[in-house]
């Protein structure tokens, strides 16, 4: 099967790609008509090991952080990512940013990139940031048995904000998102968490600001509807049958002046609701708590980053390599 798979250089060097044809996906309302496909990225080096990590981006997001692949290839891991339909190298002109209507529909493009990844690497762990994370959690704890691990770093869990909100937000939202699935809801915006991480800011990184916007995308009700729906899921417990590390940082901060400890906390998720959360993946769930680390832990400013990869290394060694 791998034979047949066409693998062209990717904009990263030292990486190739190939697309993930999803001949079930439906275009979006309004959404320019014309073939739906998700990426497949690989880091060419290393890829001579039985063990492989399959990752999963956030939202407003891609693959982009080689450092993150370096350091997993040096625990003998070969490394694939997939950009999700209507995320990074897999958006088209005239498609809906991120538009998904029930995260399930996932399992087309991530069943894809399992059977490539399992077809050179019989050992697959899962990494999964933020909603990638909800999407990841959903998807593992309906392969029990194919996934070695499961890795999330701040994944979303549950909505910010009190509990009388979100049980008060939820059933509106829910009605919205199916009558007016396309809205745009009327969502605070706050640029902070781009302010701190990109390098034409205060941050240190460097991407494609085409694939991953300095201010959020649009955020539309039946989008929304699909992510409560998945945490609803959560709520109600999955039984995720590997071993699962969850990471997320000791403080969220939600300040809406800018401040330098911005750059040291989570300004995008509620990281006690992502903890709280987290024993409801499964029975076997590892959480750490990273001092200092940003919303995309591996971004994190130094100690920080070095202090979530020593803890990514101890993990591995005690659940997965020995």
């Amino acid at each position: 099967m791998t034979e047949d798979v066409s693998w062209r250089p990717d904009v990263l060097p030292g990486y190739e790609a190939t697309d993930l044809a999803l001949p079930r996906a439906l275009p979006a309302p309004g959404e320019v008509e014309g073939p739906i496909s998700a990426t497949l990225v690989r880091r060419v080096a290393g890829r001579d090991t039985s063990r492989a990590v399959l990752y999963v981006h956030g939202w407003n997001d891609y693959f982009f952080q080689t450092h993150l692949a370096d350091f997993l290839a040096g625990l003998g891991f070969a490394f694939y990512a997939v950009d999700l339909r209507r995320y990074g190298r897999s958006t088209r002109p005239g498609q809906v940013s991120g538009w998904i209507t029930d995260l399930e529909l996932y399992t087309e493009e991530l069943d894809a990139a399992l059977d490539l990844v399992q077809a050179e690497h019989p050992s697959v762990t899962l990494m999964a940031h933020s909603t990638g994370g909800l999407v990841g959690a959903l998807w593992a704890d309906q392969r029990r048995g194919e996934l070695d691990g499961v890795i999330l770093n701040s994944p979303w869990l549950d909505l910010q904000g009190s509990q009388m909100l979100r049980t008060l937000g939820s059933p509106l939202v829910s009605t919205l998102g199916q009558r007016l699935p396309t809205a745009v809801l009327p969502l605070p915006e706050s640029n902070h968490y781009f302010r701190s991480v990109h390098a034409s800011q205060e941050g240190a990184w460097d991407y494609d600001l085409a694939w991953k916007s300095s201010s959020s995308w649009p955020v539309r009700a039946g989008w929304l509807r699909a992510i409560l729906q998945g945490h609803q899921r959560v709520a109600a417990g999955l039984a995720i049958d590997c071993p699962v590390l969850v990471m997320c940082s000791t403080r969220s901060d939600f300040r809406r002046k800018w401040h330098e400890d911005l750059r040291l906390a989570d300004v995008v998720l509620d990281v006690e609701q992502i903890a709280t959360r987290a024993v409801r993946l499964g029975p076997h769930v590892t959480v750490v708590r990273i001092a200092g680390g940003m919303h995309d832990l591996t971004l994190s400013d130094e100690p920080a980053r070095t202090v979530v990869f020593d803890e990514l290394r101890r993990w591995v060694r005690a659940y997965l390599t020995g």
